[in-house]
Formats: C-alpha cells, sequence, structure tokens
C-alpha cells in the first residue's frame, strides 16, 4: 500500500484516561478529533455516550463532522478471562456488533485480557481465546470484523512475545483480526518488526502511540518507535485496511488531549501520511 493511501484516525482513549477530569461528552471528541485534521475515530464503549445504541444518530453525527468510524473499541470487566462471565461478555460484544454493523467498514476491537482473578494462567488464555473466537463468529455473521488489543496495562495477559504467541496459537485468524498497539509492544519489550512481520496476517488496522526507552509513553516521533517501519510492514500486510489509529496516552496528552492528538497528526503528515 502507498503512503499516500493511508487513513489517519484518532482514538479516544486519550480523554477517556482522564477520568472524571474530563467533562465532555462523544460530540466535544467528534469536533476535536475533526479540528485536529484526522479522517476518522476510534471510540470507545466508555466514551460513547448517548449515542449508545442510537447508530443514526452517531451517523449523523460523522458525517457532519467529517469523520468516518473506524472501529467501535469495548472490554469488560471480566477480563475475557472469567469462566462463568462468557456468556456475559459474549452478550456484550453481540451488542457492539448490532452497532458497528450500521457502519460500513467498521470493525470491533477487544481489549487486552486481563488476569482479575486468581488460577493457573494458562487457563486464561483458553477461556480468553474461547471469548475472542465466539465473538469472531459473532462478528461473522453480522458482516463485522473482529480483532484483538493486546496491551502492557496493569495485570494484561497479553505483555510480552511468549503471550503473543500464546494466545494467537489459540485464536482462529480466519475469526479474529490483530490490531498492533506500537507502543504497547514496545513497553512489552518485543522486537517491533519481527512482531509485526511474524503475524502480519492478522492486522487489519494499526494503534500508533511511542514510548521512550524506559517505557514511558511519549508524543509520537519522540520516543523509540519506528515509525516509518512499522509503516512499511503494516501497508504490505494483507489484510490491513490502511487506518493508522493514533493514541496518545503521554502526560502531555493528561494536560492537553486536544492540543496533543493535533501535534500528532502533524508528525504524521511527515510521513506522508
Amino acid at each position: 500500500m502507498n503512503v499516500k493511501d493511508l487513513k489517519v484516525g484518532c482514538q479516544t482513549f486519550t480523554w477517556e484516561m482522564l477520568g472524571d477530569r474530563f467533562k465532555g461528552g462523544p460530540d466535544d471528541l467528534l469536533k476535536a478529533i475533526a479540528d485536529g485534521g484526522y479522517a476518522g475515530i476510534e471510540i470507545t464503549d466508555t466514551m460513547i455516550g448517548h449515542y449508545a445504541g442510537k447508530p443514526a444518530e452517531f451517523t449523523a453525527a460523522l458525517k457532519a463532522a467529517g469523520l468516518t468510524l473506524v472501529s467501535f473499541a469495548f472490554g469488560s470487566k471480566s477480563g475475557f478471562t472469567l469462566k462463568d462471565e462468557i456468556g456475559a461478555d459474549l452478550d456484550i460484544a453481540k451488542r457492539w456488533i448490532d452497532f458497528a454493523a450500521a457502519f460500513p467498514g467498521a470493525l470491533v476491537s477487544m481489549g487486552s485480557a486481563t488476569v482479575v482473578s486468581e488460577g493457573p494462567r494458562d487457563d486464561k488464555f483458553t477461556i480468553a481465546a474461547e471469548v475472542y473466537n465466539k465473538t469472531g463468529e459473532l462478528g461473522r455473521e453480522a458482516g463485522v470484523q473482529v480483532a484483538v488489543h493486546p496491551s502492557s496495562h496493569h495485570n494484561t495477559l497479553l505483555f510480552d512475545r511468549a503471550d503473543y504467541d500464546r494466545i494467537f496459537s489459540l485464536i482462529d485468524a480466519s475469526l479474529v483480526g490483530w490490531v498492533p498497539d506500537t507502543g504497547h509492544i514496545l513497553r512489552g519489550r518485543q522486537d517491533m518488526a519481527d512482531t509485526l512481520t511474524t503475524y502480519r496476517d492478522r492486522i487489519r488496522y494499526v494503534h500508533l502511540k511511542d514510548v521512550d526507552a524506559s517505557g514511558t509513553w511519549a508524543m509520537l516521533g519522540k520516543g523509540v518507535c519506528d515509525t516509518a517501519k512499522v509503516i512499511e510492514i503494516a501497508g504490505a500486510a494483507p489484510n490491513f485496511n490502511g487506518w493508522l489509529v493514533l493514541e496518545e496516552e503521554s502526560e502531555t496528552a493528561a494536560a492537553d488531549p486536544a492540543g496533543a492528538v493535533r501535534a500528532n497528526r502533524r508528525t504524521m503528515r511527515g510521513y506522508g501520511a
């Protein structure tokens, strides 16, 4: 894929991480992201607000802002690792898949499997894979692609390369894709190029963010992420849809989310995107 064909979106976690300090709503996010120069948005179950269950209204709001819904991201208090909660997790997944189905081309991104209970670690991989695969089946029935988004946040089950290898050995690649997140991959001390290349066929779209050498979040281009290499590998991946979704978690973003995502969009233009 040529760089000029890439599309740049923005993830709303930049605001979500503020918690109670964020007093706005989804319309404020749409405005900030559109004003920042983005073409698309990835919004979460936490930030969808009054548009939850109202896809027609959200469609109108996106159109007015000139934005495309790249993906709808959701997680679960179960961490997708509690056997007794599999049914409830699938009910939630079905709800958001049905919502995303109203937006042509939009994916559903499932958050990282997370350890929330005692018990053997391997059992948790098995449970998470069951949830991911069954959600993938629901997605296929609805015509919506489903992808998993591993993270490096507290108690994640999917942190280092061994974790990635384990979960991908259990996930049906025909049902569930992958949203590689450059910041989380680097924080897991993985070889970025090798991980992306090994699992390139699973890549659906990419989360781009940066960290410094110690693993602390940094503004895009201010850390150790080799963004050009990421674009090169993803651009050649057979199932990559062309979306680079920027997500910012640095202290700079905590102080001024709109300003930070605007700066990151300028940085991406330096790569031709």
